[in-house]
């Protein structure tokens, strides 16, 4: 029998539901946020809301409008947001304890056995796990001292097109230059490869890509240090949800076996069911020696990072790797708990069909839209790539669309190494009616947007 209620229960009905945006008290408060905290703030300057309050796919600000979530706090909400059967096992311990640095405890050890359980490939019941600080940046920082620890090596290897952080060395692996300028110098020895795409003809050859890796190793005036560790995203999220060729991780998988170097994938956004499949390294029939995971990992955004890794690399002593808040009791529950529920609702099956209806109803947008480059994607994770006339990177289409859409009750966000591609990553919880309706929301978007530009 499914635990908690069924997707159809989840959210405000009423979605979406948008008078005129910004209302009155959402001004206030982002005038008032705009005052007192950082420059740094980011995501209210394109989408300009104060929220209220959140059920799965849906979500209120305070002033009363109603959105369908096409975001999903960038892929933290993979069940919704306030999920019954989430939050009442979360509430629950928030009641007995809460913050046990490495303690055992039933939700710590639960936690990491339904990990070693779903984890991909040999990796299911061959691997360790290691909680270090709260974020995917934490798990970053704890693969690179996992690989250089194992293999005595400090040189590093990541893509083009990359994003694993902004912490010190997880910005090292960071392939956008806006994040790491002004921050240098960063970790030596690191060096950022093309990364090929499985939908992208103009896109670096897989084979040439390969070779370039290859090269990095086993070049004697390769001119870096021989790479620890391999680092990717088994699909680039921030770079513009690019899918690789099958072949380039196997490629990879390889070269690493070759040179004594860890193949490790960053799952921060595409892991716990995202793509259809409990981690996107599943679609590529590859197992990694790593795994990174964070986002949707605490279940109902409650901040958690983790590594899981093949036994055989745990050759850490007693404190090689810590964190003050690596015992967060509430957020493993809830990491439990959301397995239980996709597990329980089949939601990796439901992301499958909900993912590919979604790309077909692009896909029939691009079709009479130029401008339209790509529709790509696994499961609930989707990039639309868009151009000028003249086949160049459009990122002021997209946010003209990404600002249409919010005026219709619909939040999306924006990726690609030009900002060009709008990034669809709803809850898992997102009905057959809601993705209809979204759709319709977004291809109207973009038909008066691209309408406009002509």
């Amino acid at each position: 029998m499914p635990v908690g209620p069924s997707i159809e229960e989840l959210h405000f009905a009423d979605a979406p539901s948008v008078d005129s945006v910004p209302g009155p008290d959402s001004k206030r408060l982002l005038e008032r946020q705009q005052e007192i905290e950082s420059n740094a703030v980011a995501y209210p300057r394109r989408v300009p809301i104060a929220l209220d309050e959140a059920r799965g796919a849906t979500v209120r600000d305070v002033d009363g409008n109603t959105f369908l979530d096409f975001f999903a706090g960038i892929g933290v909400l993979n069940v919704g947001h306030s999920n019954p059967y989430v939050l009442e096992g979360v509430q629950e311990q928030i009641a007995t304890y809460t913050h046990t640095i490495d303690f055992p405890t039933e939700a710590r050890l639960d936690l990491i056995e339904r990990l070693r359980e779903i984890a991909p490939g040999d990796l299911q019941g061959n691997s360790n796990v290691v909680f270090g600080g709260p974020t995917g940046s934490d798990a970053i920082e704890g693969s690179i001292k996992l690989a250089k620890h194992n293999t005595g090596r400090h040189g590093l290897l990541a893509f083009e097109g990359s994003y694993h952080g902004t912490t010190a060395g997880a910005l090292s692996l960071t392939a956008g230059k806006a994040y790491k300028d002004g921050y240098g110098p960063l970790l030596p020895d690191v060096v950022h490869l093309p990364y090929p795409s499985a939908s992208d003809e103009t896109a670096v050859d897989c084979a040439d890509a390969l070779e370039a890796v290859k090269r990095k190793f086993e070049n004697p005036y390769g001119g870096h240090e021989t790479p620890a560790g391999i680092w990717l995203e088994a699909i680039q999220g921030e770079g513009g949800v690019v899918v690789p060729p099958a072949e380039f991780l196997r490629g990879l998988r390889d070269i690493a076996d070759d040179n004594s170097a860890l193949l490790i994938v960053d799952e921060i956004q595409t892991g716990i069911g995202r793509t259809g499949e409990w981690f996107a390294s599943d679609h590529f029939d590859v197992t990694p020696d790593a795994i990174t995971m964070a986002k949707a990992l605490g279940g109902t955004g409650l901040p958690i990072g983790a590594m899981l890794y093949h036994e055989k690399f745990d050759t850490w002593g007693p404190g090689g790797h810590v964190g003050t808040f690596r015992g967060n009791v509430p957020a493993m529950v809830g990491g439990i708990r959301a397995i239980e529920y996709i597990e329980s609702h089949d939601l990796l099956s439901h992301a499958t069909e909900l993912g590919a209806y979604l790309r077909d109803r692009f896909a029939e947008t691009a079709a009479t839209t130029p401008e339209i480059a790509s529709v790509r994607g696994k499961g609930l994770f989707i990039g639309i790539e868009f151009v000028d006339a003249d086949g160049r990177p459009d990122a002021d289409l997209v946010t003209e669309i990404q600002q249409r859409c919010y005026e219709n009750g619909v939040l999306v966000w924006n990726a690609g190494r030009y900002k060009n591609v709008l990034r669809l990553i709803p809850p898992l919880v997102l009905t057959e009616q809601q993705a209809e309706i979204g759709a319709d929301v977004i291809c109207r978007a973009i038909e008066t947007s691209t309408g406009d530009s002509k």
